[in-house]
Order: structure tokens, then C-alpha cells, then sequence
């Protein structure tokens, strides 16, 4: 079995995360790893049990180890530079964490480096794995829903750090279909300085090419999931036909209403140890074989990220927003230049918290 080598930059959580998982699968081989925190570095070390290179300088590292796998988990700002740095060191395949830029300017700009270096790319979505959201898409995709009609997603964790994880996930309910158009509104600017810059609050409308409705929140301004612990976790799914619904809570199970099942329901909550295995396998497959696309490849993750700046635009310029954008932009740029001082009214006291408010 051939064995692909991999350098991470980024030890925090998710760098982590990725990191353990590439080390436990039997196609990959952690050669180095990087940090600018000297102490994430160590404890990133002793977690991979030794025996791999460490730096400060993703560069130097990644010059030195020419790694098949270049893998990052850094800030959104950050993209287009270790995309770049994967390809000059002949990496053949990069992985890296959502969304794919801070911009569509610098989305454009990175599609392009990876199309014209033929480099594979995959984006961590990967709550897909989990077995509650897997339940929700064979019951979308079987028919048990009917002729499925819309699909509602939520969140209170603001843009940059959610809204591309729902797009994404409907997107794949909806059978990847193209959207057409978007027309959205936003509020609040106190997340807009954040290190994943976004307005407080967005929501919007999405058509899409299939005649599917999409109706998106995230934000400050999105509703609370009751009975759900965990504040990140309160994220929602409904897949909604003419024959019942389904939905998804990311830590709170599924259930769902049929005319062929009636009343059913199932256990599920976000859990690394068991999504990140398979989301690294899928690479190895994708390597050995380019008949076997990841599901979280770059051009799928690429346009839900253009699905969520057509969503700015239309907040910022007023009106439907035509997709695919054409046009680059900077979607943070404009929305702070637009977005008033006036607070976002927040739909639950938890969220208050979580926006300062």
C-alpha cells in the first residue's frame, strides 16, 4: 500500500484533529507539522507520539518536505497563500478548513491556482459523515419525501464560521443542483471584526436551478433549537416534500414525518473521532484513484461559499444577486461600508451571549 506524506499547519483543535486522523489511517504518513505557537507545537508533537518534523515556518518546512498532502487550519485571510504554497511544492493534494476564502475576490483567485495546477482540494465539511445527517439524505434521496420542494437550514454561529457548513449540506440534500439566484439581508456589525469577519445576523432566499426554494439563517438573529446543549450544535436542516420532512439537528439526531414511515426519529451529535476517519479516507481513495472524487472537493465547497457572498451582495446592493458571480469582490469590505450601527436583535439570550450583546 503506497503511503502519502502530510505536513499541517495549524495545531489548534481542528488542526488537531486532522492531523491524528491522517496519522491513524494506514495511507498517510505525518512528516511534519507547524505552529507559530511554540507550545501548540510541542503538545501537536507528543500527540503524534514523535518522529515528525516540527516548525515554525510552513514555509521552510514544507520546502524541505515536499509532502504529498499539504493540509492547513488557519484564518479564512489565509487561504490563498498555503494553496499557493501547496502547489509550488508539487503537493498533490491539499485539504483545508471552511470556508474557502474571506472573499469571492480571493475565492476567484484560488480556483483558479487549483485548476491551473491541477492540484486536488478538499474542504472540511465533513459533518456530512455523521450518521444523523446520512439518514436525512436517503430519505431525501429515496423518495420517502416526495417531491421535495424546499429546504430550510439555521444556525446561530455567525457567516464565516457556519453558513458554508449549511449551504454545503443542502446543497447535497438538493442533489447538487446549481442555485440561480439569492436575495438576502444582513444586520449587526460586531462580528464583522472577528477573525472570521461576518455580519451579525444574515438570512435569505435561495432559487435553485431544479425549482427548489432554500431558505437560509445564521446568525445572532437565527432561532434557537430547544433541548440541544451545546450552543455551536443548535444548527438545523429540514428537508421539506409533498409526501413528509426530514431534518437534521448537527447535535441532536434526526427525525423526520412520511407518508410511507410515519413518525420516526434517531440519535446523532457532531463527533470528530467518527467524522474526521473517513473524510481523510476518502482522500486516500481520491489519490489512488481519480475516478473517485472526494465528496468535499473544492469545486462543491466553492460554490456554496459563492452562494453565501451572492448573499452579501444582495444585502449590501438590494435585490436578487444572479449566480454564478462573474464579478470579483469584496463582499466584509462592502458589508462594512453599508451595515448601519444599529445592534442585531438577537432571538434567544444565548445567542446575546455569544454576540456580546
Amino acid at each position: 500500500m503506497k503511503k502519502y506524506s502530510v505536513v499541517v499547519v495549524g495545531m489548534g483543535k481542528r488542526g488537531r484533529h486532522h492531523a491524528t486522523a491522517f496519522a491513524r489511517d494506514p495511507s498517510f504518513e505525518v512528516a511534519g507539522i507547524c505552529d507559530i505557537d511554540a507550545r501548540r507545537l510541542d503538545e501537536g508533537a507528543e500527540l503524534l507520539g514523535g518522529g515528525v518534523e516540527t516548525s515554525a515556518d510552513a514555509a521552510a518546512l514544507t520546502a524541505a518536505l515536499k509532502p504529498d498532502v499539504f493540509c492547513f487550519c488557519t484564518m479564512p485571510h489565509l487561504r490563498e497563500t498555503f494553496v499557493r504554497m501547496a502547489v509550488e511544492n508539487g503537493a498533490r493534494l491539499v485539504a483545508f478548513e471552511k470556508p474557502v476564502a474571506d472573499s469571492s475576490a480571493a475565492a476567484m483567485r484560488v480556483r483558479a491556482l487549483i485548476a491551473e495546477s491541477g492540484v486536488k482540494a478538499v474542504v472540511s465539511h465533513q459533518h456530512r459523515y455523521g450518521a444523523h445527517y446520512a439518514r436525512v439524505k436517503a430519505l431525501a434521496s429515496g423518495g420517502d419525501l416526495g417531491r421535495v420542494h424546499t429546504i430550510y437550514a439555521s444556525t446561530p454561529g455567525w457567516m464565516m464560521h457556519m453558513l458554508t457548513h449549511m449551504l454545503d449540506y443542502m446543497r447535497w440534500y438538493n442533489g447538487e443542483a446549481e442555485a440561480e439566484w439569492v436575495m438576502g439581508q444582513a444586520a449587526g456589525r460586531r462580528k464583522l471584526d472577528d477573525n472570521h469577519p461576518s455580519p451579525d445576523y444574515v438570512a435569505g432566499v435561495i432559487q435553485f436551478a431544479n425549482g427548489v426554494r432554500g431558505i437560509v439563517e445564521s446568525g445572532a438573529g437565527a432561532p434557537d433549537i430547544p433541548g440541544v446543549s451545546k450552543w455551536w450544535g443548535r444548527n438545523r436542516i429540514r428537508v421539506m416534500g409533498d409526501e413528509g420532512f426530514a431534518e437534521v439537528l448537527t447535535n441532536g439526531g434526526w427525525r423526520a414525518v412520511t407518508a410511507r414511515g410515519g413518525a420516526q426519529s434517531g440519535p446523532g451529535v457532531m463527533n470528530y473521532d467518527a467524522d474526521m476517519p473517513p473524510y481523510v479516507r476518502q482522500m486516500a481513495e481520491w489519490l489512488d484513484d481519480d475516478a473517485r472524487p472526494h465528496p468535499c472537493r473544492f469545486e462543491s465547497a466553492y460554490k456554496g461559499f459563492e452562494i453565501a457572498m451572492a448573499l452579501c451582495r444582495s444585502a449590501v446592493e438590494g435585490g436578487q444577486v444572479a449566480l454564478p458571480l462573474t464579478e470579483p469582490g469584496d463582499e466584509i469590505a462592502a458589508l462594512r461600508a453599508k451595515l448601519s450601527g444599529k445592534p442585531v436583535i438577537p432571538a434567544h439570550p444565548d445567542h446575546a451571549a455569544e454576540f456580546g450583546l
